[in-house]
């Protein structure tokens, strides 16, 4: 894969910048961190580099210094909204968050139930399901009239009611499993709970995009607009920045819309605000580390490609409207992008075309494309993994699994299991090659290839089963599908 980031040079500014803004105060900082803390696929897809863990191993750098607060909101847990991403609910990712954060050596202080009521038994039963584990637990509550009513919410009819959550170090993560989650709300509660007990202590935002020192309309910028289009982000020149500095700065409409409440607030929080525009108040680094703009380019288009056709999917399963496929399609317009800009796509479309079968194609590093096809034996998606590594092992066309081994699975799902259909999932293909390579060593060279195919794209002619796209999504490859069903049947697992 070609790189277009400088992955060690965004871990040096980026940890400056928080110690620079965490002297500024010159107490207790709150940094309030938007889009994904961990497994940040989306910055490691449109920026070739950036490593998916990358925030957690800057915040490594001075974990002595840094808690971390995980916020959810109550109606998520009670809606079990899902992290489409990994395809868990909110709840479980944030029990995830919380073991991969401590197992990083990092201090996860608590969590917080945002906009809790008490009518919501999920909730209720998932706070007591997280003291079970010992884990400390506050409720912050729905506030009339949030954000723009200032007096109701500085008043102790607003913040005044949550729970003060405590905290002992000088940087407090604020992080959720996803947006809405009340991140930005929780910062500033916590604020106002400092002011009354005479503790000092500021604000924060780390949101990585849009890149605030990139054009409005770089493919990196409009990637994000892809990736957000449900949310009804645009992206937008920050006025305020202007206004204070004469200079250009992105931001997007949310932030933008709701400075001048957040500018009260903080006013009458600290007794004066410390920013003069939203786009003040981060301290993102990431468009500094930028190493190759072609490279960046072309993994943004392909990122913009990829949510179309994501949403395309999403709109077939009845998941979206037509809505967000227009919105995207928009988005595409302004790179003058196609489906026929993503080359796997048209690779398995034209293999489709020629064998009449349900085909995937894979993308190798070096550029070439491998397809397979379905069969009675191989899901499509099986067949392009063990036709990819065989390529990349360098191995003859020819079947590198044993007899002895596929038997007995096939046996298992349509006998003892009872599976409609005898072809191996990608899962199931993957353990019939690894019991092979104890008697084949083809199948042994190949097995060795499978990391290789992490970051590589792949396109399939049908939506995938949901074992094949759980075993896509750990191999590390970048999956997309035509909107249409393998088949007539109305389950697929």
């Amino acid at each position: 894969m070609r790189i277009g980031f400088d992955n060690d040079k965004y871990l040096r500014l980026q940890s400056q910048k928080i110690s620079e803004r965490v002297n500024e105060f010159g107490g207790k900082l709150y940094l309030e961190f938007g889009g994904k803390l961990f497994d940040d696929y989306h910055a490691s897809r449109v920026l070739p580099g950036f490593l998916p863990d990358s925030k957690i191993v800057m915040l490594s750098t001075m974990k002595e210094q840094v808690e971390v607060v995980i916020v959810i909101n109550a109606k998520d847990i009670a809606q079990n909204k899902l992290r489409s991403d990994l395809g868990i609910t909110y709840d479980e990712d944030v029990l995830r968050l919380y073991d991969l954060l401590t197992n990083r050596g990092l201090y996860v202080g608590s969590i917080v139930i945002s906009q809790f009521y008490e009518n919501n038994n999920p909730a209720v039963q998932f706070q007591r399901k997280l003291e079970s584990y010992g884990i400390k637990v506050y409720r912050h509550y729905r506030i009339e009239g949030y954000p723009s009513d200032v007096s109701r919410i500085v008043s102790d009819e607003g913040f005044g009611k949550n729970e003060y959550v405590e905290t002992t170090r000088k940087i407090v993560v604020v992080t959720a499993p996803g947006p809405g989650s009340g991140k930005m709300a929780t910062c500033l509660s916590q604020m106002y709970h400092d002011s009354i007990r005479g503790i000092k202590s500021g604000y924060a935002k780390y949101e990585t995009f849009p890149i605030w020192n990139l054009p409005l309309n770089h493919p990196v910028n409009i990637a994000y607009e892809a990736a957000t289009a449900d949310l009804n982000d645009i992206n937008m020149i920050d006025p305020w920045h202007m206004q204070a500095y004469g200079e250009s700065a992105v931001n997007y409409n949310r932030d933008v819309e709701v400075f001048p409440v957040l500018n009260a607030i903080f006013t009458k929080v600290l007794g004066a605000s410390p920013y003069k525009s939203p786009t003040d108040m981060g301290v993102n680094m990431v468009g500094y580390c930028i190493s190759d703009e072609q490279v960046c380019e072309e993994a943004c288009k392909q990122e913009i490609v990829r949510r179309f056709l994501f949403a395309k999917v999403a709109e077939r399963k009845g998941q979206c409207n037509h809505g967000l496929v227009d919105k995207l399609q928009i988005v595409m317009s302004k790179l003058n992008l196609t489906e026929e800009n993503r080359r796997v796509a048209v690779a398995a479309r034209e293999y489709r075309d020629k064998t009449g079968c349900i085909s995937s194609a894979i993308e190798l590093p070096d550029g070439r494309i491998i397809c397979g096809r379905n069969s009675s034996l191989l899901s499509s998606a099986s067949a392009a993994i063990l036709n990819a590594v065989k390529a990349l092992a360098n191995l003859p066309d020819v079947n590198i699994m044993s007899p002895s081994a596929l038997e007995p699975i096939q046996k298992l799902k349509t006998g003892i299991l009872g599976d409609i259909t005898s072809e191996l999932r990608s899962d199931e293909a993957l353990i019939a090659l690894t019991v092979s390579a104890a008697v084949n060593p083809m199948a042994g060279l190949a097995l060795e290839q499978l990391s290789k195919l992490r970051g590589c794209q792949m396109h399939i002619t049908a939506i995938p089963s949901h074992a094949d796209a759980k075993t896509l999504r750990k191999l590390g490859l970048q999956v997309t599908s035509d909107a249409v069903y393998s088949c007539k049947r109305v389950y697929f697992n």
